[in-house]
């Protein structure tokens, strides 16, 4: 059994009992964050889908602490390592068999830059296999067509975690129709609400969903959804 705790904006807590991996830590500076980041004693990784401060967030104070590795693409592995951190660079279309979990990166349409406007590679998404079960990390991105390949190549998924906050990312409109592409068996929304700019309701994402045929819950800030 999989457990993912969400903890708010893109951070998500994925643990199966023996191994536990955080994605996109932001915590600091985000007020719908259940956790601080020194809540973390022990992780085996971190997952970042892009440079953008609101998703490395804290990973350089949460990998220090807990000894996690760093996966990302090169050019955030590379920055990421510059700073002390022990990383394991990948990009797009690449998958990785580690000891906690098969990690593989897929497109996302955005950008991904630093806190000094550095370039830090191409934005992705990943797809986590972790105790047989897949779930599918959209990352920040606009609704692409490619997303019908992932659910068809890499299906069934168990769960797809999707932006919905409209501005930066895919509006509510556009993340129920990637939910027809990926054919997840499970769909929840994130990336919402954390500034009045990306304020949508998780509830009308559910209904859409559900009047399309599809499952869709909110999980909401410090809440768990087991994948069983």
């Amino acid at each position: 059994m999989v457990n993912l705790k969400y903890h708010a904006h893109s951070c998500w807590e994925v643990d199966d009992g023996s191994h536990r991996i955080l994605i996109d830590p932001f915590l600091s500076g985000n007020d719908l964050a259940d956790v601080a980041p020194d809540s973390f004693d022990k992780l085996d990784a971190i997952v970042l889908t892009h440079g953008h401060g609101d998703h490395t967030g804290d990973t350089v104070e949460i990998a220090k602490k807990t000894g996690a590795i760093v996966v990302s693409n090169k050019e955030v592995g590379d920055y990421m390592a510059a700073k002390g951190l022990t990383t394991h660079n990948m990009h797009i279309g690449g998958g990785y068999q580690f000891p906690f979990a098969h990690v593989k990166l897929t497109i996302a349409h955005h950008g991904s830059s630093g806190p000094d406007g550095e370039c830090l590679g191409s934005p992705t998404g990943v797809i986590l296999t972790m105790d047989g079960k897949r779930i599918y990390h959209a990352g920040d991105t606009a609704l692409f067509y490619d997303m019908k390949l992932i659910g068809e190549m890499y299906g069934p998924l168990d769960v797809a975690l999707l932006p919905i906050g409209d501005n930066f990312t895919m509006d509510i409109r556009d993340a129920v129709k990637a939910t027809g592409f990926l054919g997840a068996k499970i769909n929840i929304p994130m990336h919402y609400n954390t500034w009045p700019v990306i304020v949508a309701d998780p509830a009308e994402f559910v209904s859409k969903v559900a009047a399309e045929g599809r499952k869709a819950i909110v999980v909401k800030p410090g809440e768990s959804y087991k994948v069983s």
